[in-house]
């Protein structure tokens, strides 16, 4: 039986909803998708110098198989890139490009923002 209803912890981060722990240390391995499905693909400039960013939340995957497609989106656009509270973030302005990768993939997605 739960104790708290505690989805996010500002010292764990993502929490697992069956064993409350977070989800890189979740005893359970209950592999859980992070995303809602509505994939959106967005440049963000915000606190970042000025440096576009392209970010790609929504995907319905846990946070391995963000890291898997991370990597091949970065090695795609020939960027760097990181994997962060389950959103994908491509430095650079790739939006269309990844689009294009996403749904070759069988994926679909639009574009949100300006």
């Amino acid at each position: 039986m739960k104790s708290r209803n505690v989805v996010y912890s500002t010292d764990q981060g993502r929490l697992c909803p069956d064993c409350e722990c977070s989800i890189a240390e979740c005893q359970c391995k209950n592999a859980q998708a992070v995303g809602n499905g509505k994939i959106l693909i967005s440049l963000e400039t915000k606190g970042r110098k000025g440096k576009g960013v392209t970010v790609i939340t929504g995907l319905p995957m846990t946070q391995d198989e963000l890291k898997l497609l991370g990597k091949k989106l970065k090695a795609q656009c020939g960027t760097g890139g990181a994997v962060k509270d389950g959103q994908i973030e491509i430095q650079g302005d790739s939006r269309q490009k990844i689009k294009e990768l996403l749904e070759k993939a069988g994926y679909s997605s639009k574009f949100s923002g300006g």
